[in-house]
C-alpha cells in the first residue's frame, strides 16, 4: 500500500478531478498519458502501488492525465478463501478475474473507454528479453486426440513485461488441450469468443480477441481490436503481451515464431499451431490451386475488409468513421479473399497430401481467424485468463 508522501499526493489528485479540491496532478500521472487520447486506457505507477485508469483532462487542467478507475490499485495480487466451499482464490483485480483449482474465469469489472479512433500505426514494444524458461512443448497422439502439451514460454525473444500498457509479468503455465485427431467440419459457423483459438507449435496460444468495449459495454456491438492501438495494451513485436495469469499470447502474426519456421513466400508455410477443432493452422503462404501442390505458391487473402462511411453515433454506439477500431468495423465480403470467414479453406498441404480444412494467418484482418468450422475442444474455454 501506498505511504506518507505518495499517498497524500494520490488522495488530493482524486480529489482534484472530482472538483473538491484545486489541486496539481502528480507527475506520474501526466507522464501516463504521453502521447495518448482522452479515454484511453492508461497505467499509474505512485511508489509500490500501480492503478489502471482511463485519461482525462480534470478540472483546471489542460493537460490530459491518467486518473484511476474507482479509486482502486490493482497490481496487489491478494489471496481470498472463498467462504462457500473453501477453495482458493486469487483476484486478479486489474482485470476483474480469479483463479480457482478448476482454472480461470472470468470476473471483470470492465474498463470504460471512450475512444473511438485508433492511433496509427500501432505501437509495438521491442522484443529484446530472453525467455524467462526454456520453451516445452509435446504433440502426441493418443487414441482419437492429439494432445498438445506445453509450458507457454516461447523459445524466442519477447518484450519486457511489465510495462506501460501491460502491467503483468510472463509465468510459466500448464497447458493440456486434447483436439480431435481427426477432425471433422461441423458444417456451422462457432464464433470464437473470449478464449484462445489454438495453440503455436512452440507452446504459446492464439487469442485474438481482447476483452475491452465502448463505455464498458459488453453486451454492445463495440468490441475493441487489440492491434488497433486504441486501447493500449503493450503488445510487443511478436503482436503479444501477457495475461493477469502470466500466460504470453499472440493477438496477431506471431513474428519471432515465424522467423524461427523460416516461414518464406517461396514455400507452403508449415504448420505453425493447432486449432481448437483440431484443425491445422499455418501462416500467409499456401498452394495457388488448392487441389494441386505443384502449383505455385501465393499469399493467402482474408475476405474480411474495412466498411466504407461512418459509424451510427446515436444512444451508446461511437461514431466516428470506421478505420478498425472495433471487430465491427470489418465485414466479410465472400470471394474477395482466398479464405473463408474463418479465415480457412479446404486444400491440400504438405502435411496432408490428401486434403484438409486448414486456417491461415493473414497479413490483413482477422489475421487470426475468429471462427471455427469444426468443433471447438471445450479445453481452449477453460484455460484462458484474459
Amino acid at each position: 500500500m501506498m505511504k506518507g508522501i505518495t499517498a497524500t499526493r494520490l488522495s488530493l489528485f482524486l480529489l482534484g478531478f472530482s472538483g473538491v479540491v484545486a489541486a496539481h496532478p502528480p507527475p506520474e500521472a501526466t507522464s501516463a498519458c504521453a502521447n495518448l487520447q482522452r479515454g484511453s486506457s492508461c497505467v499509474l505507477k505512485l511508489g509500490h502501488s500501480t492503478l489502471g485508469g482511463q485519461c482525462q483532462a480534470p478540472a483546471l487542467s489542460a493537460q490530459l492525465v491518467c486518473v484511476p478507475e474507482n479509486r482502486l490499485a490493482f497490481n496487489t495480487t491478494k489471496n481470498y478463501q472463498h467462504q462457500g466451499n473453501g477453495s482458493e482464490r486469487r483476484v486478479m483485480a486489474n482485470h476483474g478475474e480469479f483463479q480457482s483449482r478448476s482454472g480461470y474465469q472470468r470476473r471483470r469489472a470492465v474498463r470504460k473507454h471512450t475512444t473511438n479512433q485508433s492511433q496509427q500505426p500501432l505501437q509495438t514494444i521491442a522484443a529484446d528479453s530472453a525467455p524467462i524458461a526454456s520453451s516445452r512443448v509435446s504433440i502426441t497422439l493418443e487414441g482419437d486426440y492429439r494432445v498438445l502439451r506445453a509450458n507457454g514460454v516461447a523459445a524466442h525473444t519477447t518484450g519486457a513485461f511489465p510495462n506501460r500498457g501491460n502491467p503483468h509479468r510472463i509465468r510459466e503455465q500448464n497447458y493440456v488441450y486434447r483436439i480431435p485427431a481427426n477432425p471433422e467440419l461441423s458444417g456451422k459457423i462457432t464464433p470464437l469468443g473470449l478464449h484462445n483459438f489454438g495453440l503455436a507449435v512452440n507452446g504459446v496460444p492464439f487469442d485474438p480477441g481482447a476483452a475491452e468495449w465502448f463505455l464498458g459495454d459488453r453486451n454492445g456491438d463495440w468490441q475493441y481490436e487489440a492491434l488497433s492501438g486504441a486501447v493500449p495494451l503493450g503488445v510487443d513485436e511478436n503482436h503479444a503481451h501477457v495475461q493477469p495469469s502470466g500466460a504470453y499470447h499472440y493477438h496477431g502474426l506471431p513474428t519471432g515464431l515465424l522467423s524461427e519456421l523460416d516461414v518464406s513466400s517461396q514455400a507452403h508455410s508449415p504448420i505453425v499451431g493447432w486449432a481448437a477443432d483440431g484443425f491445422p493452422i499455418y501462416a500467409l503462404y499456401g498452394y495457388q490451386n488448392r487441389k494441386d501442390k505443384t502449383s505455385a505458391v501465393v499469399e493467402m487473402t482474408s475476405s474480411h475488409q474495412l466498411r466504407s462511411g461512418s459509424r451510427p453515433d446515436q444512444g451508446s454506439n461511437p461514431g466516428g468513421h470506421y478505420d478498425g477500431t472495433f471487430l465491427a468495423d470489418y465485414e466479410y465480403i465472400e470471394g474477395s479473399g482466398t479464405l473463408d470467414e474463418c479465415q480457412g479453406r479446404i486444400t491440400v498441404t504438405p502435411d496432408f497430401p490428401e486434403g484438409t480444412y486448414a486456417y491461415f494467418l493473414t497479413e490483413a484482418w482477422a489475421v487470426i481467424p475468429r471462427c471455427y468450422k469444426g468443433t471447438p475442444s471445450k479445453d481452449f474455454v477453460v484455460q484462458r485468463g484474459r
